[in-house]
């Protein structure tokens, strides 16, 4: 069901309501580049945002939601259910790999060393 991801994505946590995966832990480590500017999908069970309470709904629905960074929000998707979702993921993180996601527009703030260090990661950066 869950099947490979494309090279760099690793499994970084799962459960039954969530499949979180980080992008290239190797190098997100904190010496070059921060470890908080990880690449990371999540797949779960409802949004990622909501917040626990006496009147949270249950849901169906599955999301995969990119950050960036903890603050920073590419793109999040809906999805009817957790294979829907999984597949979506992984297109998501085939097209991220390929250099075909525009990540700059999420930022508010240039961060021109960051996007180097992401470009070299990602698309044809990741052949050189």
């Amino acid at each position: 069901m869950d099947g490979d991801f494309p090279s760099g994505w690793e499994r970084w946590d799962e459960g039954p309501d969530r499949l979180i995966l980080a992008y290239r832990p190797d190098v997100f480590d904190g010496s070059e580049i921060p470890s908080a500017c990880m690449p990371t999908l999540y797949v779960t069970q409802g949004k990622r945002t909501r917040r626990p309470g006496r009147n949270r709904r249950e849901t169906d629905s599955w999301f995969v939601t990119f950050y960036l960074e903890p603050e920073v929000t590419v793109t999040e998707q809906r999805f009817d259910d957790r294979d829907a979702a999984i597949e979506g993921a992984r297109e998501f993180a085939t097209t991220f790999v390929a250099g075909e996601i525009d990540y700059r527009d999420a930022y508010q703030v240039a961060r021109p060393e960051y996007f180097t260090a992401l470009d070299s990661l990602v698309g044809e950066g990741a052949a050189e």
